[in-house]
Order: structure tokens, then sequence, then C-alpha cells
């Protein structure tokens, strides 16, 4: 895991430097640890950057421990609008910061880039001061906004909010700033919203372009000092992702831009082409892993979200790639691709009244429809009293028989630092569990493709259960490893196997005949006792003294270390070639080991086994 790097705050609070940025501190600050530095950084617009010299919080994305800016942005023309004002750890200090600049010139328009509970706190209380200010920001953040405030008052007063329409919309503030808002809808913050200025050339990213350091260096000058932290802070923020992230650098591409100025750390103007290529390179090479997981979850208070980030993390740190999907806003199609196309699937939720929420429990008949039971699983959620809905989808999942790649995480109430640390330690035991899994799937055959034609290479693409078939023969009991096993009907319950045509094929080729199919599970424990080294695999064998084994109810052998097994009966044969296709009822069966993978054999050639 990447370790914390402590840094101490400056010892002083008021510090004047080149840039003609000012701190601004009080007695009634929060912290000696917070402050505010003012600036200005373009034609009548200011930033104010709170500033929180220590860890501001436990979150994942803190966790170096270097400190953080919340920055928000002032631009004073014919009107006024603050572009994202900080969380409910500034909310003091950052009042009294800007008290100043709004004597004369009240806010016409509060910009809200997204919305959280910290950031709620302040904006309650700036709305307190400046009742009049129009709120702008998505349709997402509208109702979350809605929500916040009952009956549409804060303060006494009506809260205005004007919800823009995707993808862009225009606010003039005179003067040249007509700003353009671009709705950036991600899984993470489905109200996603950056805004331009065409008049500084500036683009004011939120969440995007930044990094959690907290130093006195107004731009990145020292950019190549920021390349680490930059890409720490597109990992846990971003990595999860990058569809949507390249998605946004396509309309960022087509803005003319002098600057970004970003929700945390150092505005950029030095690296700017360099960062954004950054960008485009790590998301490729998110794309390029090997091994992907689709991490599901839906967030009542958040929670539950910052759950998922941290098993993200686990992940990223792990070399695998993750999907972040907020199942509140997917898609069902788009549910359907990402799980299918996935190695494994994640699945997180609250508990609401004792109950999984809607968008979890669709989201959970999809993934039970569309993966099939050799992919990885894991289960989180969070809860305040019960917790039903993670066992719940523990429940569902282990009934399919999917496999757990982690124990499942039940966390009550907010998540503290311990806890994150569990769940990043979750996320790297899944890629681990995961590349285990995908180490026996490969191909155990030697033959290569040009020692086999085509279409030979393309019939060796089928593949098929591996298992033992016990038969009896008076006090003789004999075991017939095969591979080419289905299921043929649903009622009655039959399936249908290929056998060599040799001794064994002849037995069962008789109606009535009892035998016994054990389903082996991934690993070669088992196997290897009926794996004939030179002969087919499809030779008999009747050494049973190396294997535990009970006799069934049709008299054959079941195999205590198999998957499962079936009692069947042979209804019928035909003579077919090189083989004999087989067609027997199952009269009983059972699992014996809820947590195993049905072992698979894979061929590159379909002219032998």
């Amino acid at each position: 895991m990447l370790l914390p790097i402590a840094q101490s705050p400056p010892s002083t609070t008021h510090l004047d430097h080149a840039s003609s940025a000012q701190s601004f501190a009080t007695e009634s600050s929060p912290s000696p640890a917070h402050d505010v530095q003012i600036a200005s950084i373009g034609a009548e617009t200011t930033v104010l950057r709170s500033r929180a010299w220590e860890r501001l919080k436990f979150e994942v994305e803190y966790s170096r421990r270097q400190g953080t800016t919340a920055n928000a942005y002032l631009i004073q023309s014919d009107r006024t609008a603050l572009i994202d004002p900080p969380g409910a750890s500034f909310t003091s200090i950052f009042l009294q910061a800007i008290q100043p600049y709004l004597e004369e010139t009240p806010l016409d328009y509060i910009v809200v880039s997204h919305v959280n509970p910290n950031r709620m706190v302040t904006l309650a209380a700036l709305l307190e001061q400046q009742p009049e200010a129009v709120i702008i920001c998505s349709r997402p953040a509208a109702q979350a906004i809605e929500a916040a405030f009952p009956n549409g008052v804060a303060n006494g007063k009506q809260v205005r909010i004007q919800p823009i329409l995707p993808p862009l919309f225009n606010l003039d503030l005179g003067r040249g700033h007509c700003l353009q808002l671009l709705t950036i809808p991600t899984p993470r913050w489905p109200d996603g919203l950056c805004t331009y200025d065409p008049l500084s050339q500036t683009l004011f990213s939120d969440k995007l372009f930044g990094v959690h350091i907290c130093d006195e260096s107004l731009f990145d000058e020292q950019w190549r000092s920021l390349e680490a932290d930059r890409r720490y802070y597109f990992d846990c923020l971003h990595a999860t992702q990058t569809k949507q992230v390249e998605a946004a650098l396509d309309h960022i591409d087509r803005l003319t831009l002098k600057c970004l100025a970003p929700g945390h750390g150092s505005l950029v103007r030095y690296s700017l082409s360099r960062l954004k290529d950054d960008y485009r390179l790590w998301c490729h090479q998110q794309r390029q892993q090997t091994l992907k997981v689709a991490l599901l979850y839906a967030s009542a208070y958040g929670n539950t979200a910052t759950l998922a980030s941290a098993i993200a993390q686990g992940l990223i740190h792990s070399d695998v790639a993750v999907e972040l999907i907020n199942c509140e806003s997917v898609e069902q199609a788009e549910l359907t691709r990402i799980v299918e196309s996935s190695d494994g699937f994640i699945i997180g939720s609250p508990t609401l009244a004792g109950h999984a929420p809607v968008q979890i429990q669709t989201a959970l008949g999809t993934v039970l429809s569309s993966a099939v039971k050799t992919k990885l699983a894991g289960v989180f959620g969070s809860y305040g009293w019960s917790g039903e809905a993670i066992d719940m989808l523990e429940q569902k999942l282990r009934d399919h028989n999917y496999r757990l790649g982690f124990e499942t995480l039940r966390v009550r109430f907010s998540p503290q630092p311990e806890t994150l640390q569990a769940c990043a330690e979750a996320g790297i035991q899944f890629a681990q569990q995961l590349r285990k899994q995908k180490k026996k799937q490969v191909p155990r055959q030697a033959i290569t493709e040009v020692q086999a034609g085509r279409t030979e290479q393309a019939v060796g693409r089928i593949v098929g259960s591996i298992s033992v078939l016990t038969t009896r023969q008076g006090d003789h009991h004999s075991g017939l490893l095969v591979t080419w096993v289905s299921q043929a009907t649903f009622s009655p319950p039959g399936i249908m196997m290929a056998i060599a045509s040799n001794d064994a094929a002849q037995y069962l080729g008789q109606p009535d005949t009892p035998f016994v199919l054990n389903l082996l599970k991934e690993g070669r424990s088992l196997r290897r006792h009926f794996q004939p080294s030179s002969q087919s695999v499809s030779q008999s064998t009747s050494d049973f003294s190396q294997v535990e084994h009970r006799v069934a109810d049709n008299g054959c052998l079941i195999l205590d270390g198999a998957l499962s097994y079936l009692e069947c009966t042979v209804q019928g044969h035909i003579d077919c070639g090189d083989h004999h296709i087989v067609y027997a009822v199952v009269d009983a069966g059972d699992v014996l080991a809820a947590e195993g993978i049905t072992a698979i054999q894979h061929r590159k050639s379909g002219s032998q086994y």
C-alpha cells in the first residue's frame, strides 16, 4: 500500500510573496492549521484557496497527510459569481475572507460543480448572507440541494436554483465573462460540472487536474515535483472512471486554454498541455490492464461510496483496472456490457428500511443473469442498524454458486480510518484471488496453432466440465475421466456425454445402467488420480484407494472431494464415429463444495483431448 507522508504547517499565518497572494487567518479560525490564500489570477477573477496544512479528513485520497486546498473562484464583473465554495471545515474562515469582496457587489450567482454534505454546510451559511444569489448547478445537483432545504427555504428565504441542461449552458456576467458551463457526469460525481471563462481562457475544472498538497505555490512553476502526487490523485479519484474522463478531455480539447483552475492544489499554467496528455496516458494505461473488475454500488449518505473508493484503491494498487458503476445512474444495457466484459465484480449497498435500494436490486438481477458463475465476486456495504441488504447480496451470490474474493465487509455508520484500510486490503486480496483463478483457466495443452488446422482450432474452443464418471459391475468399481458433458433436458433433468469407443462405452450403452457423475472443481488434487499419462483421458481406472469416497444410493461411488455429484440412469445412446453419445436422466444429486468453481477443459485443437 502507499504510505502516508507527513508535512508540518508553516510557522506563520500571513505570508506575502511574488505572486501578490496573501493568506487570511483569524483567531476564530477552526484550526491554527487552516487559512485562506487570496490572489488575483486574471481579469476580475480572484482565487480564495482555503488551506489545510494537515490531513483534512480520513478519506482515501487524503491518506498522504500532505494537507490540501479547497479552491473557490470569484468573478466580479457586471454581475458577480462565486464558483465552488469550500466544505464545512472552512466555512467560518472562508466567509470571513470573502466578506470584504461582497460588501459593494453582492453575489448574483453561486456555481456549484458538485454537491456533497460538507459543501452544503458552507452553501447554507452563504445563502444566509447572500439570500438573493441564484445557485447554478446540474440537474442532479439541483435535486440534492432541493432535498437539503425543506420546502425550498433556507433561513426563512426562498432558495433560488437554476439547473442547467446538458451539455452546455451560458452564463453572461458582462464585459466578456460569458461563462460556459459543461456537464461532465461521472459515476462518482453524477452531478459533475466544469466552467469555462473565454475572456481569461480559464477552465474551472473542479475534480479534474487537481492534487492534494498544501503549499505556498499558487501556480505550478515546480510542476515536475508534482508528478507523483498528480498521478496518485488521478488513481484515487479518476482511475475507476476513465471512460468519462476521456469524454471530458475531448470536450476540454476544443477550448483555448491559458489556465486550469482545479478544486484542489495549485493552478495549472506551466504544465497545462503536459497534464492533459498525462491524463490521457493514465486512462490508456488503465484500459490496457489485463484484469478488470466491475465495482457496483449505490450510496444513500456517501458512506457506501467511500467504501467503494477504498476497495478500488486496493485493486488499482494491484494493477487491476476498475470500472466504478453508480447503479443510480447507469443504464441496464451498459451495466450488462460492463459485467460481461469484466473478470470479476464487487457489489455494495446501503440498507434502507431493512432493504437494499431498488437500484441495487435491479443491478443484482442484471448481474445474476449476465455474469458467468466462474467470475469472482465480492460484497460490501454500510448500514445504520441491521444491514439486511448486505446479507441479502451475499446470500444471493452464494445461492448462485459465485465464489467470494474476500470476506464480506459490513460497516456500521461512517467508516473510520482502520475500516478504509481494511477495504483497501480487501481490494488487494480480491486481485490476488483473481490472478490465481485466471492462472488456473489458462489452457495447459502444449499443442501449437501451427500443429492444428484452423477448423480444429475453432472446434477446440468448445469447453466442457471435467468430471469423473463412476460405475459398478458386481463388486468392481470403475472411474472414468470425462470432459464432454452438457445438460440436455430440463424435465426430466438430463445430461448428455461423449464417451470414447471402448469397454466403458459399451457398458454405458446399456439402458437403465446406473452411474454417478462427479463434477470436479478447479485444481488437480482429485483429477490426477484418474488422469492417464499417455492414453486417452477416457480410459477407466479402478483404483480408489487414494481418494475419499462413499457409496451412493444407486451403488456407484461419490467422490467426497468433488464439487457436486449426480446420480444418473442411462436412457439411450448413439454410436457415432469414434465416440458414443450417452443420454441419461438425473435421479438425485447434491453440491459438496459451495465455494468451488467448476473445472473446465480448455483445448487448442478439436482433433484430440
